[in-house]
């Protein structure tokens, strides 16, 4: 009998969510196979069988947070598929309006019914169950969020030590969830938040209130590095085995060269020491259905430019595809966000995890400018750096900004200093 235990993800992943069970009781697994898909607060990670058998318990359900080093499910070399349990039969006999939830329960090995006090049957994960206990709550006057019925650790935390409902009022039946009493199912659609969701609210609350967060502004006019770019992108894409020229790559080394002269905006604060990093590794931000991920460059100050186009093209491509490897989100020193592929005019951007500032970029908009004692229409962005006052003062926040402004107006000298 072998054990499917939670694998160490990294050193900051302690637990994750199941997301889906690929596999259910009974099915027969190959060594290697993906058999369950677990959500942490960075990535989705397969799980995988480790020996070759059939599926005969399965611990933790969909919706369960599991620790990591925790056994999920077991695997036997070899087993049949198990018989249904005799004992099953008759509840569904009797109570018939229960067929549709219990087929979704996943396994007779560690089932989610749960007879209460007033002789109700409830739904429940495990998880949500032990906490009952532990708080002496009767789970039938636990009103679950879950359209579904299921009764998930959070319903139980929510309804904390509110008083037992009277025995009455828990035998009626549960017609639908307490979130449904709230507010008018038909004006208002109750979506709960996903892991990464949540982790994501909780650190950028963390980083606004943990830094002294501060925005400065500029304009660049995009005229000279959209006239180059129209120049040689038929030619970049030729050389370069279909790679786009794009403006990412000209920001990016614009950037890196910034970097280096204002040392302190790519550093960080770790207790009472500053770290200032001495490697370039460029955050970009990049929009997936499940929200905002921000996959890491590595060694821009090494990179060319198609190097560069490949490297974010490749990571967006991961994003999306929910492919993403840790490694690809860890240890950035600076980010990049550009809000301007959704038409944003200008914003102040939250400074990324640990890191001193970031760049956001925004929509290219023409706009009547001074051109010595001309007026003329140009292409106009706005840039912004937020930037953490404890780490970066005034003058080097302006200072770098300003750079990157003059290197994408002038980009030929983005060559000199790559």
């Amino acid at each position: 009998m072998a054990d499917i235990i939670v694998p160490e993800l990294a050193e900051s992943i302690t637990e994750g969510e199941i997301v889906r069970w690929v596999k259910q009781v009974g099915d027969h697994v190959e060594k290697g196979e993906f058999i369950v898909e677990l959500e942490t607060d960075k990535v989705n990670a397969e799980i995988i069988s480790e020996e070759a058998g059939v599926l005969t318990e399965i611990l933790a359900n969909e919706g369960d947070v599991v620790e990591v080093g925790s056994v999920i499910a077991k695997v036997e070399e070899g087993a049949a598929a198990p018989a249904p349990a005799p004992q099953e039969a008759a509840p569904k006999a009797e109570e018939p309006k229960q067929e549709a939830p219990k087929a979704e329960v996943k396994p007779a090995a560690a089932p989610v019914v749960e007879e209460t006090s007033s002789n109700e049957r409830v739904i429940a994960s495990p998880a949500a169950r032990k906490l009952a206990r532990e708080k002496g709550i009767d789970l039938a006057a636990v009103s679950p969020v879950d359209p579904q019925g299921r009764v998930r650790v959070q319903d139980v935390a929510a309804f904390g030590n509110a008083p037992v409902a009277p025995a009455a009022q828990q035998a009626a039946p549960k017609a639908a969830p307490a979130v449904a009493k709230a507010v008018d199912e038909s004006r208002v659609e109750v979506v709960k938040m996903t892991r990464r969701q949540q982790t994501a609210a909780k650190r950028l609350l963390e980083v606004s209130q943990t830094t002294a967060m501060l925005t400065t502004f500029n304009e660049i006019d995009m005229t000279n590095v959209m006239a180059l770019r129209n120049r040689k992108k038929d030619a970049f894409q030729e050389a370069h085995d279909g790679t786009r020229l794009g403006f990412m790559s000209f920001f990016t080394k614009a950037v890196t060269a910034a970097l280096k002269k204002y040392p302190a905006v790519n550093a960080k604060i770790v207790g009472d020491e500053i770290h200032y990093n001495k490697f370039f590794d460029v955050g970009v931000a990049v929009s997936t259905p499940d929200g905002l991920v921000v996959p890491n460059v590595r060694d821009t100050d090494r990179k060319n430019f198609a190097e560069i186009e490949a490297s974010i093209s490749d990571l967006a491509t991961k994003a999306r595809n929910k492919k993403l490897a840790l490694q690809d989100l860890e240890g950035g020193s600076f980010t990049i966000t550009n809000g301007g592929v959704f038409g944003s005019l200008m914003s102040t951007p939250i400074i990324n995890g640990d890191q001193a500032a970031i760049l956001g970029m925004h929509n290219i908009v023409k706009r009547p400018i001074a051109v010595g004692d001309e007026i003329q229409l140009r292409p106009m962005m706005y840039v912004a750096l937020s930037y953490d006052h404890r780490i970066i003062n005034g003058k080097e926040s302006v200072g770098f900004l300003k750079m990157v402004k003059d290197l994408i107006e002038n980009p030929e000298d983005l060559l000199l200093e790559a």
